[in-house]
């Protein structure tokens, strides 16, 4: 009798698993939260739905068992977290939002290069197809690609700047859930796509450590000459992504 091999959740194995608990915890806190936040707010229905939604799609993206699958979830929860950026409807706010929506779309369409790239090379986006063609060549320059998809949404130096403008006019629950879970998801792309594809590569290593060292860098120096309390957590953030 041959036993069946486990099914692994995705391309991280069990780390996915982790990702989804935390982040479901994060949502909870935050709606707990949220109650008290918009006491007297407006817009509360267009809101929650966004915030289901977004949970949705970033619980989507950390289970998904192929590339083609975290791509899908992982615009859905951009899209779908735009509302965010947008609600407090300032001129600031619509600004920022459109800032954040400009630099996901670009975001969107190099990973979309790198996957169709890809799909060429391996015939197929699941995770274990890119794993049997790591330390091919040719899967390089896909591979880079989708890397910098994904360092988009984490907030990483140079693709940065969308953070610190979405986090300040962001109601305060989204924007523990921006900082706390949506750019983790680009981190967990990161991962992916690194162990993956790079795994062993020393000079991919380095590279990534240099760009981690960077982002620690700059987040934690603009956070020093931030007069903004919001902001400043921003670019703490970007600095912690960094690290």
């Amino acid at each position: 009798v041959t036993a069946r091999p486990k099914p692994r959740l995705s391309g991280t194995g069990g780390f996915s698993a982790l990702y989804t608990l935390i982040t479901s915890y994060m949502w909870l806190v935050s709606a707990l939260f949220s109650g008290q936040y918009f006491t007297h707010a407006r817009n509360m229905g267009r809101y929650a739905f966004f915030t289901l939604f977004t949970l949705s799609a970033t619980i989507g993206v950390f289970l998904s068992s192929d590339l083609y699958t975290t791509f899908l979830f992982f615009e859905l929860m951009s899209l779908s977290s735009y509302p965010w950026v947008a609600h407090e409807e300032t001129p600031g706010a619509l600004r920022a939002a459109g800032t954040y929506l400009a630099i996901a779309v670009l975001g969107w369409m190099v990973t979309l290069m790198g996957m169709y790239m890809a799909y060429a090379h391996t015939g197929s986006l699941a995770f274990e197809a890119l794993e049997k063609a790591k330390g091919d060549p040719a899967m390089t320059i896909p591979a880079l690609l989708m890397l910098f998809g994904f360092c988009v949404k984490a907030g990483m130096f140079p693709v940065h700047v969308w953070l610190p403008k979405a986090h300040p006019v962001a109601p305060a629950p989204a924007s523990a859930l921006l900082s706390g879970a949506l750019t983790k998801t680009g981190m967990y792309g990161v991962i992916a796509v690194s162990m993956n594809c790079f795994l062993g590569n020393e000079t991919f290593g380095i590279a990534l450590l240099a760009l981690g060292l960077t982002t620690m860098l700059v987040g934690a120096l603009t956070a020093l000459f931030s007069m903004d309390l919001k902001h400043t957590l921003a670019c703490s953030s970007v600095s912690q992504i960094g690290y």
